[in-house]
């Protein structure tokens, strides 16, 4: 939606009557590079960017001052150095972001039991039973930035609205460190003049489709027939952009998000064109999903192995399990199955993935009188014990262990 620089950055500052936005949108501005800051203050005025400098690397995040370079997320980093030759690189610590993003949600846990959370740095809250305590919605907002500041050096943008499409549209434009308010009055004065790619569901297809129709704002939308949305864009998209283009989204703010899909990718420096190094990483990929699905209480039937080759083309095949399963093993078994299939020669991959889908609870499912996967189960559990223990890395299969040269060796 427009340019994520800040550059087009709205905030409220005069008094509004905020008693119809009760949906607040919360996104912690420029997150990972922010988290990285509080031990770097001294790059604050610099452009800085969160990623790993290799060949194949993307860009993690960017901090504003970046961005107005035309730095964005996701850009290859070769790029995004060319675009901005001074900018400081700096390592990703993810572990870091989860302590600070827990720590955020816990001051949002505060201020309302309501929260839906989307992200490691963003959340929807439903204050309209918090206002009795906190005060208006848009009092709320500001409590909440004072507090994320305080607590933990992290700047923060919220958006106040009757829905939660004006609100992420309001906090996305009140960056950096913004509150912006849209009542329900004042929806369409401020949903139509925004861009279509401002929508939710309009990806860079959808706006070239739009476009051919003379369409490139809301306003526009929301003005041309249905019938000729549904003809041009589908039945079920146009329907969609219809009633968004109107500000109307009956969608509440949910307190538990049901997890679709658990999956672990690599990217190499270089492809890869060994059968074995890819199988060794299928292993430990599917490794990471089971321990993730069995930390989450989730079992899953459907495994997905993703490859990406040279030419950036990108197959995806699946395998459904008889029984639900969250064992590595099983998953490595199925994920290889499918890889033998692709594996021809001449194979040159640049990205492996492994992805469980079709998730469930795993205490409602019952074992099968006999479970072929007993034996892992229990070696597996075996190694999530020792993990919470003593830390990842204690214990790892043979194959992922690089054998040591020692001193007297020839």
């Amino acid at each position: 939606m427009g340019k994520q620089d800040g550059s087009e950055r709205q905030v409220t500052t005069a008094p509004v009557d905020d008693s119809t936005a009760t949906i607040l949108h919360v996104d912690l501005d420029a997150f990972f590079v922010s988290v990285e800051l509080l031990d770097r203050p001294e790059l604050a005025d610099q452009p800085v960017i969160v990623g790993n400098r290799s060949g194949r690397s993307v860009v993690t995040a960017a901090n504003y001052i970046a961005r107005r370079f035309g730095v964005n997320s996701a850009m290859p980093m070769a790029l995004a150095l060319r675009k901005c030759p001074q900018a400081v690189v700096l390592e990703p610590h993810m572990s870091a972001y989860k302590h600070y993003s827990d720590r955020v949600m816990s001051i949002f846990d505060d201020v309302t039991p309501l929260v839906e959370r989307v992200g490691i740095d963003e959340a929807f809250l439903d204050v309209a039973g918090a206002r009795r305590l906190h005060g208006s919605p848009a009092v709320i907002g500001e409590l909440i930035r004072t507090r994320v500041f305080a607590e933990t050096g992290l700047v923060c943008s919220v958006g106040a609205a009757p829905t939660k499409f004006i609100a992420k549209l309001a906090s996305g434009l009140a960056k950096p460190n913004g509150l912006l308010v849209v009542p329900a009055e004042a929806t369409l004065d401020f949903l139509h003049p925004l861009p279509v790619n401002a929508m939710w569901g309009v990806g860079a297809t959808t706006e070239e489709a739009l476009v051919r129709l003379g369409l490139r704002t809301i306003g526009d939308i929301a003005h041309t027939p249905l019938h000729l949305l549904q003809r041009s864009l589908g039945e079920a998209s146009g329907n969609k952009l219809h009633e968004l283009s109107w500000g109307r989204d009956s969608r509440a703010v949910t307190i538990e998000r049901e997890e679709k899909s658990v999956g672990h990718e690599q990217t190499f420096e270089y492809d890869v064109t060994d059968t074995a190094v890819l199988r060794s990483e299928l292993l430990r990929l599917a490794d990471a999903v089971a321990v993730r699905l069995r930390r989450g209480g989730l079992v899953g039937r459907r495994v997905v192995l993703k490859l990406r080759y040279r030419d950036f083309s990108t197959v995806t095949r699946s395998r459904t399990l008889a029984e639900p399963s969250n064992v590595g093993r099983r998953i490595y078994e199925e994920a290889v199955a499918a890889f033998e299939v692709l594996a021809a020669s001449g194979i040159r991959v640049r990205l492996i993935g492994v992805r469980m889908e079709q998730l469930s609870p795993a205490d409602s499912q019952g074992l099968a009188l006999w479970d072929p996967d007993e034996d892992w189960r229990g070696a597996e559990l075996a190694v999530d014990t020792v993990t919470a223990r003593f830390g990842r890395g204690m214990v790892r299969p043979a194959s992922h262990i690089v054998p040591s040269r020692e001193p007297n060796e020839g």
